[in-house]
């Protein structure tokens, strides 16, 4: 199984997205754990390394399952707050702050689309 982790971050009622080139999609930012990492250090780390973002870690909002091409994948979420500017790095070609009504328009997966439901 593939273990991740990721988070909403949440500034002024906008949820921030990414846009990943490789996979031509908006998502929420997230990546797989190191060996020996916490679940938390692990999204706090992606969502780091995919934004540029310092984060505060908020509450736990669930988990998310799927299997991408046959592998069972279990991605672990975190609200998270941040005074930073976003930006893309070399693993996202965009970032947008987007309001819960434009993010699940954007959004490219079902199972983060739920996610904004567990912030309210």
């Amino acid at each position: 199984m593939i273990e991740a982790a990721g988070g909403v971050v949440v500034r002024d009622g906008r949820v921030l997205l990414v846009h990943r080139a490789r996979y031509d999609d908006w998502s929420l930012p997230k990546g797989k754990l190191e060996p020996g990492e916490a679940w938390e250090d692990a999204a706090l780390r992606e969502v780091r390394e995919e934004t540029g973002l310092r984060c505060e870690l908020g509450v736990f909002l669930g988990s998310s399952h799927y299997a991408p091409g046959g592998i069972e994948k279990e991605v672990r979420w975190w609200a998270m707050t941040s005074a930073d500017e976003a930006h893309p790095t070399n693993e996202v070609d965009a970032v947008r702050w987007a309001t819960p009504g434009e993010a699940r328009a954007l959004l490219s997966y079902d199972g983060e689309r739920q996610l904004l439901d567990a912030l309210r």
